[in-house]
């Protein structure tokens, strides 16, 4: 059997900063060209932020277009959880940044660091605080500049990112018709030296040889988490189902991470579904890491692929290796 969570998405928003970033944009800088990104990844254009622009200002802003939505006062919000691998800084949190500059003044809340899977995780740990009637209001957000983190020198990582934010409002569920019904999170860190940035932690504080040697940049070994990826999202989520008694025919709709266009139909496949019951984005943001997620349940959402009892699944791999997925009623 799952585990039921008494708690529910109400209200999912996204910011992508306005500088759309092209496959021609691209080759101006790189070796690379817009056939070989699109058949490699899915990826046709991007969102980059302006100098000056952190994960802070993409979460605040998504943030403030979910309540202004949802017609939420920024007081009523009890908690923030923030996913990012890209803080504007180690200290103090994002989350302690978007508070302050979405006026959250009776809020707490803290950052989450799970790469791609960290939407997942810190939509486990928010819900958790309101199913057990600590809080009525949190604001689940992932984040990420991975432009900050890119070396545009790698034409294997810099076509993959993009930026962005995503936010969804969770509150109390009252009755077994709608919310989450079950998580499952798990970790592989053998896998941790795949997918990495070397430097800009106690292990190997910045100088001049850690800038020398581009360590603050994101470093991949991509057939390795092509393979893990494909494996890992296809197993959790037949598990996921068949421990809730449901399976793959039973599912609206499948959000995925958008890491790359044939991880995600890869596992599609596995799973046999067809093309109604998967959301793809990736053509249009990239991979926005902790963002991905919310932004594709903000398109769906749009583009009326939800509605309320729907079974919906959100799965992600990310580096650590990390896996998230939770399984939910949709609820409006």
């Amino acid at each position: 059997m799952g585990r039921r969570i008494a708690a529910k998405i109400t209200g999912v928003a996204g910011y992508l900063p306005p500088r759309v970033v092209t496959n021609q944009d691209l080759e101006k800088i790189v070796d690379t060209n817009d056939e070989w990104i699109r058949t490699r990844t899915g990826i046709r254009e991007r969102h980059h932020v302006e100098a000056g622009i952190g994960s802070s200002h993409l979460g605040a802003e998504a943030a403030k277009r979910l309540l202004a939505q949802k017609g939420v006062n920024p007081e009523e919000i009890e908690m923030i959880v923030v996913a990012t691998v890209t803080p504007d800084m180690l200290f103090p949190a994002t989350a302690c940044l978007i508070q302050d500059r979405i006026g959250a003044k009776k809020a707490w809340g803290f950052d989450l660091s799970a790469a791609c899977s960290g939407f997942a995780y810190a939509l486990t740990v928010g819900a958790q605080f309101v199913a057990s009637g600590a809080h009525k209001k949190v604001l689940v957000i992932g984040a990420d500049v991975m432009t900050s983190i890119l070396d545009f020198k790698d034409r294997a990582t810099c076509v993959l990112f993009g930026d962005g934010a995503g936010a969804v409002l969770v509150e109390p569920a009252t009755s077994d018709a709608e919310g989450i019904l079950d998580f499952a999170n798990d970790i592989d860190g053998s896998g941790g030296c795949n997918l990495f940035m070397p430097a800009g932690g106690s292990l190997h504080p910045a100088s001049h040889e850690t800038v020398e040697k581009r360590m603050h940049f994101v470093h991949q070994e991509g057939a390795q988490v092509f393979k893990y990826a494909v494996r890992r999202m296809s197993e959790l989520a037949v598990n996921i189902l068949e421990r809730n008694g449901f399976t793959s025919r039973d599912l609206a709709l499948v959000v995925p991470h958008q890491a790359n266009l044939r991880i995600i139909r890869a596992m599609q496949e596995r799973l046999g579904v067809d093309d109604s019951k998967i959301m793809v984005n990736i053509d249009r943001f990239g991979n926005t890491t902790a963002a991905t997620i919310p932004l594709g349940l903000m398109d769906a959402v749009e583009q009326k692929r939800l509605k309320k009892g729907d079974l919906v699944l959100v799965i992600a791999v990310g580096a650590g290796f990390t896996t998230g997925a939770i399984l939910m009623r949709w609820a409006y």
